[in-house]
């Protein structure tokens, strides 16, 4: 559906039909789409370092290039990204053409005698070290089918051996969702597996997928989730080839690493940790080998910028710190290294190309950083600085500096942002309308709604994209079910994203004009609460996640003092509803006022995730005040709308 609309779109780039609302028909043609010329850009175009160093150690691949889930289920096939090997497209930017290109090389690889990678599987790579009896694997990939496959893949070639460890390099889920695919949680509980990570892990892990999980996992689908990969559509996320579809599992680390300098020794490896919480995660941590004289830099560094805010949401990273910890990388292990591997991407290889590496990827985030202060300091805003930022051309000639999955426009405000926060000092944001109202403002205004869709139809006429999307966009905010508008937008975007280098805002692009054309359609990803996972979580952590879901307007002036005793794990909480507030007491003194609930774990699970009180749960006091409390709660959506306002959606 999408690809035919991008089609439909294309053909009306090369027969004139966005008419102006002056000229007649015919006077405006546009070519399909404009990229800079190769000699207009710093990058070195005839370089092929990076497509060597992706192919260097490669052993062997799958027969198969699906990968099936236990159901059968197709979570990741190789074969998507196969437009990548012909002729050039001409709807793809040649720079993310070519970042795409050397993502595509998949399968096993070495990068020393004894550390080889499976990449290519999924968006991350799964890293094998051969111990002294077994495999130690760093990062699992997002899915248990993926990892497994990776898994199989290493004994098939390599030798059976069985897992001894598992490390996390950090709090994302597409490092650890894999983890049921090559280890059991039985055996871990047995000692047989040791899981290990950066202090903090969980937790962080939790924050972001349980307390704000519906808002970062509806954002996370504009990431590309149901738009096609093709020249009309994604091509790559830009720090890996693409993402694996399916459900994640949670098994959480044994032994976590709190310092810089702590090491241990696993199956006969030796493991040195740099420990940097609030980089690209709030728990992350870089791994040296010593006896391999290879470096592990997680997602500190990487094939292209990262985020220092993800478009899914989450909290602002830190820019100079990040930089800080790559600078203390290369004064740590720099030295030392003969090869760098990363989460994501390729390895690089050389101790010459190690510290060369670190240190411009390294200036580039302190740069980033360095000059946003500098422009906000002088009184420029946000956007300001988003638009005149400029990295020199001795960084950005580097093909690891370029924006292919973050870039420096949405950077640089997000540094703004981590020092003075979203408010620019103006107090006309003090009171801002809400969007809806204000574009209907906005719109009338401007002369009407005919006359505003008139505006934006001369402005997308003439490739002025950026000033039609945002009168368009008005024009959708102030009536959703105005066709027209959001067809002309949607095809605005999509010329928008055709053009971009980066792959994350092509996949925005794609992904909003999907929305506008269809409708928002069905959730595609996992959560948390869909997984068995959920049982493991604390008793504490699963009240904090309910107490963001308490409703006020269900709750009214009703209270509620309820304590939950759970026998298997000792368990007795105080819950609390008072002046709309849910608090909760783990030491609780006396009884509760209105009702003690004595119930499985499973059962405190289902009555937390589905608002159901189990019939088998033992009730002191007042049952219909329990059955009160469950319906206080309101699910977060899964659906809402990102392109219009929901209370306007007519889909």
């Amino acid at each position: 559906m999408l690809n035919r609309s991008i089609r439909a779109f294309v053909a009306s780039l090369i027969a004139p039909v966005l008419v102006a609302a002056g000229p007649a028909a015919g006077e405006n043609t546009a070519p399909l789409v404009d990229y800079p010329a190769r000699a207009d850009m710093p990058m070195d175009w005839n370089d092929r370092k990076d497509f060597e160093f992706a192919a260097r150690g490669f052993i062997t691949n799958r027969d198969d290039p699906k990968i099936h889930d236990e159901n059968g289920r197709v979570v990741f096939d190789m074969e998507e990204g196969a437009f990548l090997d012909g002729a050039d497209p001409a709807t793809v930017h040649p720079s993310l053409l070519r970042q795409a290109r050397v993502l595509r090389k998949s399968g096993l690889f070495e990068v020393v005698d004894g550390v080889y990678q499976v990449r290519g599987f999924d968006i991350t790579n799964v890293t094998f070290i051969r111990g002294d009896t077994g495999w130690i694997i760093i990062d699992t990939a997002l899915t248990p089918a993926t990892a497994r496959a990776a898994l199989e893949l290493a004994n098939e070639h390599l030798g059976p051996r069985p897992v001894r460890a598992v490390i996390y390099t950090h709090s994302h889920i597409d490092h650890s969702g894999g983890a049921a695919g090559v280890i059991s949680q039985a055996d871990v509980d047995a000692g047989k597996v040791k899981v290990i990570a950066p202090k903090g892990f969980l937790d962080a892990t939790l924050d972001e997928f349980v307390v704000n999980g519906a808002a970062t996992n509806r954002r996370t689908s504009y990431a590309g989730i149901g738009v096609e990969r093709g020249p009309l559509g994604t091509v790559s996320s830009g720090l890996g080839d693409s993402a694996a579809r399916g459900m994640w599992s949670l098994i959480a680390p044994i032994t976590e690493i709190a310092e810089t300098g702590e090491r241990l020794t696993v199956d006969g490896v030796d493991l040195v940790f740099q420990v940097t919480p609030g980089t690209e995660a709030p728990a992350e941590m870089n791994i040296y080998l010593p006896q391999f004289r290879v470096l592990d830099m997680a997602e500190n560094a990487n094939v292209t910028l990262h985020n220092v805010l993800s478009p899914r949401g989450v909290e602002v990273r830190d820019a100079k710190f990040w930089a800080d910890e790559l600078t203390r990388s290369i004064r740590l292990f720099g030295d030392k290294s003969d090869a760098v591997i990363l989460s994501h991407g390729w390895p690089r290889f050389g101790q010459g190309e190690v510290v060369d590496y670190l240190s411009k990827h390294r200036d580039a985030y302190k740069f980033l950083h360095d000059q946003t202060v500098r422009m906000m300091n002088e009184g420029l805003l946000p956007d300001e600085i988003a638009n005149r930022f400029r990295l020199p051309d001795s960084l950005a000639k580097e093909w690891y500096n370029r924006g292919y999955y973050g870039s420096y426009s949405f950077n640089a405000r997000a540094v703004y942002q981590r020092y003075l926060g979203w408010y620019q000092g103006n107090p006309v944001d003090l009171q801002p309308l809400e969007p809806a109202d204000e574009a209907r403002r906005y719109v009338d205004a401007m002369g009407g709604r005919d006359r505003a869709f008139a505006l934006a139809r001369n402005a997308a006429s003439t490739r002025d994209d950026r000033w039609a999307s945002e009168l368009l966009n008005r024009l959708v905010m102030a009536d959703s079910k105005d066709r027209e508008a959001r067809d002309l937008l949607a095809d605005v975007y999509t010329r928008m994203a055709l053009e971009q280098e980066n792959g994350i805002w092509r996949a925005q692009y794609l992904s909003a004009a999907k929305e506008l054309r269809e409708g928002v359609g069905k959730g595609r990803l996992a959560t948390l609460e869909s997984l068995p996972a959920l049982e493991r979580l604390s008793t504490e952590t699963l009240l904090e996640m309910q107490a963001v879901r308490l409703d006020p307007a269900k709750v009214g002036n009703s209270s509620a003092e309820i304590d939950f005793v759970i026998p298997e794990r000792s368990e007795r909480i105080r819950v609390n509803v008072r002046n709309q507030v849910l608090t909760y007491d783990s030491d609780p003194q006396g009884t509760a006022i209105d009702a003690t609930v004595t119930l499985t774990r499973s059962q405190f699970v289902t009555l937390i995730a589905r608002q159901e009180l189990a019939a088998e749960a033992k009730v002191g006091g007042s049952r219909e005040k329990v059955s009160e409390f469950a319906d206080w709660f309101t699910a977060p959506s899964a659906a809402f709308p990102i392109v219009w306002r929901p209370d306007q959606d007519s889909d």
